[in-house]
């Protein structure tokens, strides 16, 4: 029997913590095998020596201690603003729905799904426009002042004269930085959310069309509450062959667009591993540090 459900909310505690741990042991797993690269390079003599330096303890050894905790911390973050803005956005853009079928997601409606997911991408590209514009406007103030001052007025004369070159002036970069400022705190987040709704509107149509043909996503929820429910488990083989399989055909098309024919099958491979990996560790990891709870209506 078909039930759709609607993620109203997620409890901001389990997901953060979930979400962190899995990466940072994430980074440890790929510090490990950086450092184990860095070995046989080093041994082999891949590279040549530079110097006294050591890849093995130049950069394999600090990226084990900082891979993991800068992906835990960075996770943290990163988590708790995206739950916090997806339930703020819920009651006024609704939530991301599924249909289920027992433990089986059969569809994902296409436009609740992209809507919520682009706004979030969107307000976060606002927020790294802002810093990025914050940390541009002053450095482009500051050439455009050192270039309206007389001396490199003479020097910018001088090399137009000898040269025929073009070189702007203070009021052109002046004006330039205000420009850059405006595409980065406007510009980038429409940017955003318009590609974000395109690529997740194409997920959830492969998914609902193509891939469940071939393997399901597979969520098994416990009841807790009439209306709050946990994630007890995450079936690792169907979900991670159907996340895998949706991201080969958007490979597929980003691969046609860019010109990398390949890029479906390093889509396939990265993403098949990934998910593996997640469901994994989220599956080892429940019964320890509490599951993903969320409000279902």
């Amino acid at each position: 029997m078909v039930d759709v459900k609607e993620i109203k909310s997620l409890k901001l505690t389990p997901f953060t913590k979930m979400s962190a741990t899995i990466y940072g042991i994430l980074g440890l797993i790929g510090a490990l095998l950086m450092f184990v690269a860095l070995t046989i390079i080093q041994v082999s003599g891949v590279l040549p020596q530079i110097g006294q330096f050591n890849l093995v303890t130049g950069i394999g050894v600090p990226l084990i201690i900082l891979l993991p905790i800068g992906a835990f911390f960075s996770t943290i973050v990163a988590s708790f603003f995206s739950v916090m803005l997806y339930n703020t956005l819920v009651p006024r853009v609704g939530g991301v729905k599924l249909e289920l079928d027992g433990n089986e997601v059969g569809k994902i409606p296409v436009i609740s799904f992209s809507l919520i997911l682009s706004a979030i991408g969107a307000i976060w590209a606002f927020i790294v426009g802002l810093v990025l514009a914050a940390i541009i406007s002053p450095l482009f103030s500051l050439i455009s002042a050192i270039s309206a001052s007389p001396a490199a007025a003479n020097i910018t004369a001088n090399i137009t004269h000898a040269s025929g070159a073009t070189i702007p002036t203070g009021a052109e970069v002046g004006s330039a930085g205000i420009l850059v400022s405006i595409v980065l705190i406007i510009g980038l987040p429409i940017m955003v959310f318009v590609f974000g709704f395109i690529w997740n509107a194409l997920f959830a149509l492969f998914y609902n069309y193509i891939v469940t043909r071939v393997a399901k996503i597979q969520l098994e929820f416990g009841q807790i509450t009439e209306n709050l429910h946990e994630l007890k488990q995450i079936p690792v083989i169907p979900t991670t062959l159907a996340v895998a399989l949706v991201y080969t055909l958007l490979g597929l098309i980003s691969g046609i667009l860019s010109g990398n024919y390949g890029e479906f099958i390093s889509n396939f491979i990265i993403y098949f591993i990934e998910t593996a990996l997640i469901a994994l560790l989220y599956n080892y990891l429940a019964p320890k540090i509490g599951t993903i709870k969320l409000n279902l209506e």
